[in-house]
């Protein structure tokens, strides 16, 4: 038998089928170039005669100068800074009279104070006056009001804080004298720098302490008050009005001092 021939397939002839594409896509991309290339010519004379037509046209007339914009902004902000010069001088003004009005109401405040401490101490000096209590008892003014002195050996017995039977007179009117007033007020107990040490007082802060609490104590039995306008304070030795060196200074130094308050 004879065997069949195989016919081989012939190659299609021509460029391959790929080489469209891509010839295609080399066109679009030449194309672009010229089409860069031609935008970025300038017609020279063409560039002359707009030149020519803009600067001899009347084209901008219509339309606003930015020298005017620009002024007419100045113009806006040299007013807006005027006004807040104004503005703070008005408010300087305004600070400063108010500062006048709270100093002015401070001295006035300040006067006040000092006339009422003047009227509180003329009316105290004319009770101790009355009553023939200056032997015993000194009135004097300080910053914070009017102070009543009393002597311990008008009040105690030496290293005694209960309040004698011949001092009681004296607490009497000056309770009298507190419920005329409605002044708070501060009773403060001195000793001399002598140590103490007993059972009762184991220094002299107990002692000054408790004599300060007698005295109080014992207004309050004798008259009406209210007891918040009350305070009670011991000092001890620490405030002495003259140098503990002599018998007689250490008298002083012993005392009971009741400061009337001044009323805020």
């Amino acid at each position: 038998m004879r065997r069949r021939k195989i016919k081989q397939r012939s190659e299609p002839k021509g460029a391959p089928k790929w080489m469209v594409t891509y010839s295609d896509m080399i066109t679009l991309i030449l194309v672009f170039f010229i089409l860069l290339f031609t935008m970025s010519q300038i017609d020279a004379e063409k560039f002359k005669e707009v030149a020519v037509a803009l600067r001899s046209s009347n084209i901008f007339d219509s339309m606003p100068a930015i020298m005017e914009e620009q002024t007419i902004i100045n113009d806006e902000a040299q007013d807006v800074t005027k006004n807040n010069q104004n503005n703070q001088e008005n408010q300087n003004t305004t600070d400063n009279i108010v500062t006048e009005s709270r100093e002015t109401n401070n001295n006035a405040t300040v006067r006040e104070e000092q006339d009422t401490l003047d009227e509180l101490l003329a009316e105290v000096d004319a009770y101790l006056n009355e009553n023939n209590l200056n032997n015993v008892i000194s009135a004097t003014r300080t910053d914070e009001g009017v102070v009543l002195v009393l002597q311990e050996n008008v009040l105690f017995d030496s290293g005694e804080a209960e309040v004698l039977d011949p001092a009681k007179p004296f607490l009497d009117k000056v309770s009298t004298l507190l419920s005329n007033i409605s002044n708070q007020v501060r009773v403060e107990g001195h000793t001399d720098n002598r140590p103490i040490s007993n059972y009762r007082y184991p220094s002299n802060w107990e002692l000054s302490g408790a004599r300060a609490s007698s005295v109080i104590r014992y207004i309050l039995e004798t008259n009406v008050f209210d007891q918040s306008r009350f305070i009670a304070t011991g000092f001890g030795d620490t405030r002495p009005v003259v140098p503990n060196d002599t018998a007689e200074n250490w008298s002083k130094n012993r005392r009971v001092e009741i400061v009337i308050l001044e009323e805020n």
